[in-house]
């Protein structure tokens, strides 16, 4: 019977089709035209010089693109806490029996993940403001006058302040995904854990997180691609600064071929990024296989 309605590979195939190419076109398509224009000199006229793997050897020296590299890690570093952590954390909160209104809590929660970056980006503008915002007058409601600042020229913790906004937006999509994956667990496992005594942290740590492992897995894989590829609120919240402090990968490849117009070395520029996104990707992964393999074998 499953043979019988299972369609045709040339159905399968019509019904990818029109996907596939939209896909080509508008990922593969630009990939591949970067890759070819990253060897060579070029500032957006007729007339390009080829000059091989010269784009690639500047990138090796270039300080500021391996400074917004290290802030791109440092940026997934806070993501992986503040988003898939603490994702983690709230999804154990909606499953407990103390938390009442819970569809109204996963509906509040995943609303600043329906908003656009740039708003999301505006409205913690408007909390770090110097003279208006929020941040400011909570402190000097609570006295203390001494810790209000601008915020967002601080050189020092620019990236966690930047970091803040994505996280407090993607928190409510990692929450969600951790409970449709917390769901799958049988609830008489949890049952006979807690009659063994295990409840709490003790029950999170020892039951419930091994057997989310896969789900841990994937929200983390997720949170490295859409933390390495960052632009939007770093562009509209600080735009890189002060100076370079809170620069990364994507926003000085943008600056570098749509202001300083170097579009070869900006080709360049996001094939590294790719690159360098994919290889952060692999490690991770064989990370936590490594990790779960030691994990089977104990």
């Amino acid at each position: 019977m499953g043979k019988a309605l299972r369609p045709k590979g040339w159905v399968l195939l019509a019904y990818l089709l029109p996907g596939l190419i939209i896909y080509s076109f508008v990922v593969l398509v630009p990939i591949f035209a970067a890759f070819r224009d990253s060897f060579y000199s070029w500032t957006g006229g007729p007339k390009k010089t080829y000059i091989g793997i010269e784009n690639y050897k500047e990138i090796l020296q270039d300080n500021v693109f391996w400074h917004s590299f290290l802030n791109n890690v440092l940026m997934t570093a806070y993501g992986l806490i503040g988003q898939v952590g603490f994702g983690f954390v709230f999804a154990l909160l909606l499953m407990s029996k103390m938390v009442k209104l819970k569809g109204l809590h996963r509906t509040m929660s995943y609303f600043p993940s329906t908003l656009a970056p740039i708003i999301i980006a505006f409205l913690w503008m408007l909390i770090y403001n110097y003279n208006y915002g929020l941040l400011n007058a909570g402190l000097t409601k609570l006295g203390l006058d001494v810790l209000v600042q601008s915020w967002l020229d601080l050189t020092g913790p620019i990236v966690l302040l930047a970091s803040i906004p994505l996280s407090w937006q993607n928190i409510g999509f990692f929450t969600l995904l951790m409970l449709a994956g917390l769901s799958s667990i049988n609830k008489e496992v949890l049952e006979v854990a807690e009659l063994d005594g295990a409840t709490g942290v003790r029950k999170a740590w020892y039951i419930i997180i091994p057997l989310a492992k896969p789900t841990l897995v994937v929200a983390s894989l997720l949170c490295i691609a859409n933390n390495m590829r960052g632009f939007e609120h770093i562009y509209a919240l600080t735009g890189g600064g002060p100076g370079n402090s809170s620069s990364v990968m994507a926003l000085y490849a943008y600056e570098t071929s749509f202001l300083r117009f170097r579009y070869g070395y900006g080709s360049a520029l996001a094939i590294a990024i790719i690159a360098l996104t994919m290889l952060l990707i692999l490690l991770s992964t064989l990370a936590l296989q490594r990790r779960d393999s030691k994990g089977g074998a104990y």
